[in-house]
Parts: C-alpha cells; sequence; structure tokens
C-alpha cells in the first residue's frame, strides 16, 4: 500500500465503514508525504545544454591557455559536487547519486587531460591510481551501491590501462579494489555487489598472469582466494554471490579443458610447477574448509572438484577422459545438493550443467567416427529424454516435499 492510494480511496474507506476516519489518519501518518518529483524536461534540457557547452570546449581544447583548462576542470568539478550535494540534502537520492558518479567520472578525465598537458601520462601511474583511491572514498562516504559498481569498473579500466599501455601492474589499485571495496562488501554485504566485485577482481588477476607471463592455471589460487573469503561471510547469499565469478570461471575452464585439452602441448601450457602449485592450492583449499566448517556448510566442499588438477595427464584420452569425469561429479553433486535443499533455482541450475556436460561427452567420444547426420538424431534424443528425466526427478522432488508439509 502506499499513500497515494491511501488519499484516493480512504474516504471512500470511510465512507463504507471498512475505516474510521482517525483510523485513515493514523494510516496516512505511517506513510510520509512523498516529494514531488524532478521535471523531466528542464533536467533534459540542462543536460544538454551541458553536451553542447562540453563539445564546444572539446572542440577548442588544445587553443585554450593552461589557466583557463585547468578553471575549466576544477570549475566543472566543483559544479558537479556542489550540485550532488545540493540534491541529496533534498533527498533527491538518485539524482544526487548520478551526479557524484559523473563528478568521479571527470574526475578521471581531469586527470588524463591534464597529465596531457604536462606530458606525465607516459610514465606516471599516481593519477590513474588517484582515481581508484577517489572511488573507494567516495563509495564509503556516501554508502552508495551504484558508487561501489563504478569503482570497480573504474579500477579494472586503470589496471587495463596500466598492463596494456604502460607495461606495468599497479598493484595498489589491485590492493584498494580488494581492500578498500572488499572490506565495505564484507560490513555491508550485497549479492549483486559480491559479484560485482568478485568479477571486477578476477579481471584485475587475469591481468596480473599476462602480465607476468606466468602459467595461466595461476590465476585460480587468486580466484580461489575469493571463493574461500565468501566462504567466511556470515551472510549466505552475499557469500554465495562472491563464489559465483570464480566458480563460473572454473567450470569454462574444464569445459574447455575438455573440448580442446587432448594436445599435450596445449595442456603443457598450463601445467605450473606441480609441488608449488598443489601446496599454495592446498592452503587455499584449508582455508576454504575451515570456513565452511565453521558455517556450517561442509557439503559444498564439493565445488572443489573443479579445481583437481587433470591437467598433470598427459594430453590425449587420459586427460579427455579425466576432465569428463571431474564435469559430471560436479554437476551431479549441484543436482544432488539442490534436492536436499529443495531449491528450484540450483535444481534448474545442476540441469544445466549436466546436460551440458553430457554433450560435451557426447561430442568428444562419437563425433570422430559417427555419421553426421545419425550424430545430430542421437543427440538430439539423448538431450531431450536427459531433460525429461532430470525435470521429472525435479518435479518428484518438490511434489513431495510440498505433500511432507503440515
Amino acid at each position: 500500500m502506499s499513500r497515494r492510494v491511501l488519499e484516493t480511496d480512504g474516504r471512500d474507506w470511510v465512507q463504507r465503514g471498512i475505516i474510521a476516519e482517525e483510523q485513515r489518519v493514523q494510516l496516512l501518518a505511517l506513510y510520509p508525504a512523498e516529494r514531488p518529483p524532478l521535471a523531466l524536461l528542464p533536467l533534459l534540457g540542462s543536460l544538454l545544454i551541458l553536451l553542447s557547452a562540453l563539445s564546444v570546449v572539446a572542440a577548442n581544447w588544445q587553443g585554450l591557455p593552461e589557466v583557463v583548462r585547468l578553471a575549466l576542470l576544477l570549475g566543472s568539478l566543483a559544479g558537479t559536487y556542489a550540485a550532488a550535494e545540493y540534491f541529496l540534502r533534498r533527498q533527491y537520492e538518485s539524482l544526487g547519486m548520478g551526479l557524484l558518479g559523473l563528478g568521479l567520472l571527470l574526475f578521471g578525465i581531469s586527470i588524463l587531460l591534464t597529465s596531457q598537458m604536462y606530458q606525465l601520462i607516459g610514465y606516471d601511474l599516481s593519477g590513474l591510481v588517484a582515481w581508484a583511491v577517489a572511488g573507494v572514498a567516495l563509495t564509503w562516504v556516501y554508502g552508495s551501491r551504484f558508487l561501489f559498481i563504478l569503482t570497480v569498473v573504474i579500477g579494472g579500466l586503470v589496471q587495463g590501462y596500466n598492463t596494456g599501455q604502460l607495461g606495468a601492474f599497479s598493484y595498489l589499485t589491485a590492493g584498494l579494489t580488494a581492500g578498500g571495496l572488499g572490506y565495505y562488501w564484507w560490513r555491508r554485504p550485497d549479492s549483486v555487489l559480491g559479484a560485482v566485485l568478485a568479477s571486477g577482481l578476477l579481471w584485475q588477476a587475469a591481468l596480473l598472469i599476462s602480465h607476468l607471463h606466468i602459467k595461466i592455471t595461476w590465476f585460480f589460487l587468486p580466484a580461489m582466494l575469493l571463493y574461500a573469503f565468501g566462504d567466511w561471510q556470515p551472510d549466505r547469499p552475499a557469500g554465495r554471490a562472491l563464489q559465483g565469478p570464480p566458480l563460473v570461471a572454473a567450470f569454462v575452464f574444464t569445459l574447455g579443458l575438455a573440448l580442446f585439452g587432448e594436445s599435450d602441448i596445449y595442456a603443457g601450457r598450463l601445467r605450473a610447477p606441480m609441488l608449488p602449485y598443489l601446496a599454495a592450492l592446498g592452503v587455499v583449499l584449508a582455508l576454504s574448509a575451515v570456513g565452511k566448517q565453521r558455517r556450517g556448510r561442509l557439503g559444498s566442499l564439493t565445488d572443489w572438484l573443479l579445481l583437481l588438477p587433470g591437467f598433470y595427464f598427459t594430453g590425449g584420452l587420459p586427460l579427455a577422459v579425466a576432465t569428463l569425469v571431474v564435469l559430471y561429479a560436479y554437476s551431479g553433486a549441484v543436482l544432488w545438493r539442490a534436492h536436499q535443499e529443495q531449491n528450484p533455482d540450483r535444481v534448474t541450475l545442476g540441469t544445466v550443467l549436466f546436460i551440458l556436460t553430457t554433450a560435451v561427452a557426447y561430442f568428444k567420444l562419437t563425433w570422430g567416427f559417427m555419421d553426421k547426420s545419425l550424430f545430430f538424431l542421437l543427440g538430439g534424443g539423448l538431450l531431450l529424454g536427459l531433460s525429461w528425466w532430470l525435470r521429472r526427478r525435479a518435479a518428484r522432488t518438490f511434489s513431495t516435499s510440498e505433500a511432507s508439509k503440515p
């Protein structure tokens, strides 16, 4: 119910005897008066005028004196943040946060333009790192989900520019994203922010692996450290959201290994030194297991099946079979846990993973020798039959659970 419904229908309810006038007044008091919305046309008109001014400035930027350029940059920043504070104080949250985000973007643009004027951007990382620092600070000050997401994106852009154009990896930027935003998420757990943070950190981890020119499988050390961090989060939905991107990365990697890993040359590119790699991964596994045990989630240790190092097998049939066994074990474990928890979303996920694994196994085992028309006919029938059986199994599980309720 909203205040508008009470205002429009409340008097009619009083006349019909549904509620008394005093009750209508009390109900209205529970719903504070809504602030009038901002006029859309003046706002759009102002935005268009601003864009027009920016295009004029951009076209004549090189011809402006340095003092004028700096004044324009500082003035735009001050004006944007002042406007954001003005609207936030009047409880226009969406507009105020939007202006804060615009101010943060203008801050990054100002850093780039200032560095360009004084020819600093070619070798100095401090300006770009300051952009990430500003994003983290604004996120903490205003407690905004929008600023959190924007800062994760900014951290990824800064890191991408550092590694791609400057040939350096900014450990400070990675630390700010993991520490500053990670601690913010820990204190204020949120499912969407957990998935965004994990995706941003995985992107930076991939850039680090590329920058160091080391084996790809080292990527899963920071990825599963993120996963273990989610095991220690008391808020289960938020923790599971943080664990989602690492698990997706691990499943896609294993799926790719099943499809293309029969060549020993390809598998050799993945093999980090066995003892250091397995020792480091074992430490992360232990950290994850302790977190699961403390939170009563030891059943989810089956997620680590995806990290079984099958790529240490020689290429060919042994590697293909080992990888398919891992995929079947993982998708089967997801289905089993989903039925135990009677979670329909996870049942759907497990069904999709199991069918996808079956499709990959069928392709690997029959493509080379079966007639192609027969291949597609049998494959389609197999997948349709498997899908029907799994859905029937899920329907039976949930009908049984409904019948057992009092």
